[in-house]
């Protein structure tokens, strides 16, 4: 028996201890709707953002998790979840913004083949991101 979803989309949790970098890219650079901000039991706040109908909880920690950090280096670096995608229509745009931002550029926007485009950016964490653009 399969997974019986009573969502269609997904939520994503980013850790971190770099709260207002990282709000400062998600929120106010890629313009991820800001939808709620609560106390964690442990320490810290989570905020909770809108990516379309997927929730981007991100976790800031009061100080750096000491165990597990993730490896360096973007995909070919190691096992796991190494990047996420978002599917968007202005794509050049975004890559611009980002740079601008001092956003680094991991994977310059480009054809991955006919009538799809990517580029892949990096989070203040180095998180990697990546834009897909169709058409």
């Amino acid at each position: 028996m399969g997974i019986a979803l009573t969502k269609q989309s997904i939520d994503l949790g980013i850790v971190t201890a770099n709260g207002p970098a990282m709000l400062a890219f998600y929120r106010d650079l890629l313009g991820l709707k800001h939808v709620g901000e609560m106390a964690m039991p442990a320490g810290g706040v989570m905020h909770r953002l809108m990516c379309g109908d997927s929730l981007i909880k991100l976790r800031v920690m009061p100080a750096e998790p000491a165990l597990n950090p993730s490896a360096p280096g973007g995909i070919q670096s190691a096992a796991g979840l190494r990047y996420w995608t978002m599917t968007i229509s202005n794509l050049s745009e975004m890559v611009k913004a980002c740079s601008d931002a001092g956003a680094p550029l991991v994977v310059p926007e480009k054809e991955i083949r006919p009538g799809v485009h990517i580029a892949i950016v990096t989070d203040p964490d180095g998180n990697w991101v990546e834009f897909l653009k169709m058409g």
